[in-house]
Formats: C-alpha cells, structure tokens, sequence
C-alpha cells in the first residue's frame, strides 16, 4: 500500500489558507502524546499487579517506565529531527500515532502477563519513540507560520502536551473503575481502550496539518530592522549548533528546568496523598493531577507569549529566581507544618506553569539564537536534556522514597529532601541563562550556501 499521501508535498497550503487553521491540527497530536504527563495516575494500581514471579514492584522499577518514555522521547527527536525537515509533519505525525497507540498495546500485554519488561518496551521504548516524533513536528510547523511571533506559535504547539493529563489522567481514572467494576482486568484493557481513542484522535492531526508554501509569509509582515542582540539575521545548521557554547547552556537550561518539574509530575498523585496523609482522598488527587495539567497547558501558551515581549532570556531569568524560592518552601506547606492544602496547590501551580512555559520558551529561544534553517533538527537534539531528566528526576524521587520505605522511616520527611535538590538545580539553570549571548560569526551559514526561507515547507 502506498503512503504517498503523506509526504510533504501533499499537505502544502494553496493561496489564501488561514495560518489558524494549523494549531487544531499540532492539539490533536500534543493533547494525545501529552497523556505521559499522567502516567502517575498508573503508578499505585500497577504497584498491587505484582510480578509474575510473585515478587512485588518497587517505586523505581515502576518509575522506569516514565523515564524510558520521556528517555526515548529525546532520543527519537534527536534522531529524526532532520528527517523531519524532509519528510514533513504528516508523515512525522503518523509514525507519531502508529508507535503511540502500538505502545500501549504492548503495554497491556505486559500488564497482562505481568510482564514489567514490556510494559518497558511497549508504554517506555515504542510509545517513547512516538513521542519523540509527535513533540518535534507539530511544533516547527508552527514556527514556520508563525514567523513573527515565534514564542506564540510554540505556545500553541506545546500547551496541547502539558494539558494532555487533564485528559489523560481522568479517562484512565475512569477506565479502571469501568474494568475493574465489570470484573475484567482493569489496567490491561485500559491500554487496549486509550491506545485506539488516541490514534483515532492523532489521525485528525495528521490529516489536516498543512505546511507553507515556498516563500510563504504573513500578510503584510516584515522583519523588523532593530530587535534584541540575542535574535540572530543569520542561520546556523545543526551540524555547527551542537558546537556552539550557546546549544549546552540551553541544554543545561532545559535539563534543570524539566528535572525540577518532574519531581512534582511524576509523583503528584502520590506525593499530596503522603504529605496531607488522611486529608487528600486518591480521588482528589486524580483532581490534583489534572489541575496541575491545566497550569502546564496555560503557563505553556502564557509564558510563550510573554517571552515575545520580554525576550527568552528574561523569561527563563524569572522561571530560575521565582521558581528557586518556591521549589524550596513547597514542602513546609505539609500537614505536620504550615498545614495549608491551599498553599501547596498554588505553589505547584505556579511552577507547573514554568515548567511548561520552559518547554513552550526553548523552541522560540533556539529560533532567536541560531535561526529557523534548521531549527526542527537543533531543537530534536537539545530534547537529550528532557531524555536525561526524564531519567535522572524519577531517580532521584524514587530512590530517596524507596530509601526512606526501606527504613521505615516516615514517606512525607522524604519529600524536603527531594525539592530542596530540585531548587538548588534551578540555582545551576539560574547561572547557565546568565552565560548566554549571540552566536559567534564563525558558526554563522555563508551567504554563498543554500538556504530554504524560514517559511518554507521542509
């Protein structure tokens, strides 16, 4: 069977295609993959499926899964990012929904079996894979259309995968209880049932994505003549981006902020359940979940746009000293403290929200800095630093937690410890912001090479 009709040619606008047309289809894919965002939602009833053998998960090795998904989110937009200026995003994004939905079906064979290792495969490899191809290419589409105002565009991509878990979290919630009611395996044909919603779901994306025409600009836009020292005129190409100074001091940037945030996400549901023990039912803590997904979409769109106006590196200047403070008095709010339920909700979501508007930001600040030729590719390989933060952020929860279980010691004291390491990880992305500056000359695309406009489909 012949899958021409998803080549790039095949989606490019005609004259006169409204650019608003283009952010339903990014949502359709982003709010679908953004379910990972709930994965905690997962984490106690598959903690009670035991393995196989008889022997019981641990937190780490459940954690594992989120860590090989984001892990493998990273690796798979690395190295299909410049696959993707080819291919184009519909191609891109129906790969995107072929691995997401097949993840989950593997997953549920795990499950099913009690299998944790495919349970790793299926949620953490292939799904992790459909991640990857499902982030990077809804979100350089949007760049391409959006040229002049380049925090917005990724605002509108990136806020659908922070409000994944919004519904992520309530549909699985809802989807054990019905299983589990009916006598049927819950968590198993809960896999089965979001892995074919979310292709269907995906399958709107990939067929109304559209691309810009060669040389394709808004109307009546030009570039302005005077803007930031930081927004480059020139272009650099990710062979020479990843050599820059300016691309491991964004790497460190995302890496500190992501690490932060996932020490919130990946536990929230158990995490206010132990620190308001008795006070917070597993049911207000689905509510938790999904609130703390509403500030991740919002503060994606917000904090995007506002960088418009204040410039990237502000914008990251105020997530790193707000975000340091508040990561640090998060855990007195606890019961046996402050005990302040409302306080410890708007401290998360005030983070949550810079978490996300980090994610939304990145994009926007890689454009400024090395230009839009390839910006889909650079911006594949900086997501390294979510893989690794994917992978270090539930390691650090999770093996102070286990530590503490292991002796005996009281869950909730565990939580200080953790966010504390968290704020003082912000004091390093604080630092690393403060290095950045314009890409040296010696990087810069010559005038002689090339180029395809920035509005270009590719």
């Amino acid at each position: 069977m012949s899958l021409g009709f998803l080549d790039r040619d095949h989606s490019i606008a005609p004259a006169g295609y409204s650019r608003w047309l283009v952010p339903p289809a990014a949502l359709a894919i982003h709010l679908s993959i953004g379910q990972v965002y709930s994965f905690s939602v997962f984490k106690n009833p598959l903690l009670a499926l035991h393995g196989a053998d008889g022997s019981a998960w641990n937190l780490k090795e459940i954690g594992y899964i989120f860590s090989i998904a984001i892990a493998f989110l990273g690796i798979s937009a690395a190295l299909f990012g410049a696959w993707l200026e080819k291919a184009g995003p519909r191609k891109a994004m129906f790969y995107a929904a072929l691995c997401f939905s097949v993840g989950f079906f593997i997953a549920s064979a795990g499950a099913s079996t009690h299998n944790l290792a495919l349970i790793y495969l299926g949620y953490g490899v292939i799904g992790g894979i459909g991640l990857g191809l499902g982030y990077i290419s809804p979100v350089s589409t949007l760049i391409k259309w959006f040229p002049d105002r380049p925090g917005l565009a990724t605002g509108l991509a990136i806020m659908g995968f922070g409000g994944g878990a919004m519904i992520g979290g309530p549909l699985a919630n809802q989807l054990m209880a019905h299983f589990k009611a009916a006598g049927q395996p819950s968590i198993p044909y809960t896999f089965i049932t979001m892995g074919a919603i979310y292709f269907v779901f995906m399958m709107f994306g990939v067929f109304t994505i559209r691309v810009p025409a060669k040389d394709w600009k808004p109307e009546g836009w030009t570039a302005p003549v005077k803007q930031s020292a930081l927004i480059s005129k020139h272009n650099v190409a990710v062979a020479q981006a990843w050599k820059t100074p300016q691309f491991f001091l964004l790497w460190i940037i995302l890496f500190t902020n992501v690490t932060a945030g996932i020490g919130i996400l990946e536990q929230a549901a158990p995490m206010i359940q132990d620190l308001f023990k008795g006070v917070i039912t597993p049911t207000a803590a689905v509510g938790f979940v999904g609130l703390l997904s509403i500030f991740n979409m919002a503060g994606r769109f917000i904090w995007a746009s506002c960088s418009d106006i204040l410039g990237r590196k502000v914008t990251y200047f105020v997530f790193f000293t707000l975000g340091t403070v508040l990561y640090f008095v998060l855990p007195l709010t606890r019961l046996d403290h402050l005990n302040s339920v409302t306080l410890f909700v708007l401290i998360s979501a005030v983070v949550i929200s810079m978490y996300g508007g980090g994610f939304a930001t990145i994009p926007a600040y890689l454009k400024d800095l090395f230009g839009g030729y390839n910006v889909s590719a650079i911006h594949g390989r900086l997501l390294t630093a979510w893989s690794t933060a994917g992978i270090v952020g539930p390691l650090i929860v999770n093996g102070i937690l286990d530590h503490y279980v292991a002796n005996k010691l009281p869950k909730q004291d565990a939580y200080p410890l953790i966010l504390h390491i968290m704020s003082g990880l912000l004091v390093v992305g604080f630092i690393a912001n403060l290095f950045v500056k314009p890409v040296s000359e010696k990087y810069w695309l010559k005038d002689s090479e090339t180029l395809t406009p920035v509005g270009a489909a590719h």
